[in-house]
């Protein structure tokens, strides 16, 4: 295994699962626009899609239905939720990951806000799951999902790393927006097949403090990071 040669200014990383992971939310949000356009024809699904994304779908539905003035049972919306789930399972790991993940010689977590199920099988099927010996901080697991910090936490505390301690890969607002609220340092991942330009400016508004979208680049990062935090405690 070649691994990266790291400072100690990190002790931990945690990665967002779908769009960081697994290439999967352009196929869960196609799923979303066909299930949503099917039963509200009359509503342009697309662009009231794009700001939720990130979001838990439990969340984004009800928000949804707000906006076709509709109202989903809880029987629609978890037929809903398998059935993109059933999608964005088979898509593929994100280009480049498992190598990074490899080279980067630290302990690392899965926060996500999708359902654990879900996660793990797709980090099985891809085989990324071999990086996080289980550990998997999801949305049902928690109170609070993204934007809320609590995933963020949760993976802090079973790694026995504080937060300032842990830095972050996440590819949407709503997960930079959990990851610095729990005060951990996020890079916004952009290469993924539902990336655009746009997600640079909006990352780095949220708090991102670099964005990248060759995740070849991540363990070099990383590394780059880590001897710049360290050379600023010395001076400090």
């Amino acid at each position: 295994m070649n691994v990266e040669a790291l400072t100690p200014a990190f002790e931990a990383l945690i990665c967002d699962c779908d769009g960081v992971l697994i290439d999967s939310e352009a196929v869960a949000s196609q799923m979303l626009v066909d299930e949503l356009e099917g039963r509200w024809p009359h509503l342009d699904v697309e662009p009231l899609l794009q700001p939720l994304l990130g979001h838990r779908i439990e969340r984004v539905l009800a928000a949804m239905a707000v906006h076709a003035g509709a109202i989903l049972s809880e029987r629609d919306i978890e037929a809903i939720r398998r059935r993109v789930e059933d999608a964005a399972v088979l898509a593929p790991a994100v280009p480049g990951i498992a190598d990074a993940l490899d080279r980067i010689a630290l302990p690392k977590a899965c926060a996500s806000n999708s359902h654990t199920e879900y996660v793990e099988s797709a980090l099985l099927r891809t085989g990324l799951a071999q990086f996080f010996d289980n550990r998997l901080w999801c949305a049902d697991r928690v109170p609070h999902p993204k934007p809320a910090p609590d995933v963020y936490l949760g993976a802090s505390a079973e790694l026995g790393v504080a937060p300032e301690r842990c830095l972050v890969v996440e590819d949407s607002v709503t997960g930079v927006t959990a990851a610095v609220t729990a005060g951990m340092p996020v890079l916004g991942y952009i290469g993924g097949a539902h990336s655009s330009a746009a997600q640079v400016r909006v990352l780095r508004e949220a708090g991102a403090l670099h964005v990248f979208e060759d995740m070849r680049e991540l363990p070099a990062m990383i590394a780059q990071l880590s001897a710049a935090r360290v050379l600023r405690a010395t001076q400090n």
